[in-house]
């Protein structure tokens, strides 16, 4: 957690979480500089990754929020103009001015305010590399599915 009295660097932890260990907080408000994550928490690779990521402290405000269940985040807490389907398609942040990324450029932001990922946030914004990161997501995109049913299998 962040320092005393700053919430929005608190880390909420869906009832899925890749992490038992990290404490679940209830709150997802994040200071005006934040970012919040907006992903598949029914995905097994994506709630392992996003356990990686909320077991780091954050440099700037951080929230996590898991999309996947309709009861537990209304459509009205999404991004509008976007299906619930379409979100969970891909991996996307939601900026505090309500700016939404999505693929590489929504993982350069958020590796951006991770400690031992910023190194990878630069090395993204460096000239035709976020093309390069978007191209290699995509074809993970294509093997996602593949990769979800293993991951399940094994448990």
């Amino acid at each position: 957690m962040g320092p005393p009295g700053r919430g929005c660097y608190a880390r909420p932890v869906d009832r899925n979480s890749a992490d038992p260990s990290i404490p679940a907080v209830a709150s997802t408000a994040v200071a005006d500089d934040g970012l919040t994550v907006l992903y598949d928490g029914a995905c097994p690779l994506c709630r392992r990754e996003i356990g990686l990521y909320r077991g780091l402290e954050p440099t700037q405000p951080l929230a996590f929020l898991d999309i996947s269940d309709p009861a537990a985040t209304p459509a009205a807490d999404l991004p509008e103009g976007l299906p619930r389907s379409e979100l969970l398609a891909r991996f996307h942040v939601r900026h505090a001015d309500g700016r939404l990324e999505s693929g590489a450029r929504a993982f350069i932001s958020l590796w951006d305010r991770l400690p031992y990922w910023r190194w990878l946030a630069r090395v993204g914004r460096l000239p035709g590399i976020a093309g390069l990161m978007e191209i290699a997501y995509r074809g993970f995109l294509r093997v996602r599915p593949a990769l979800q049913r293993r991951v399940r299998r094994r448990g």
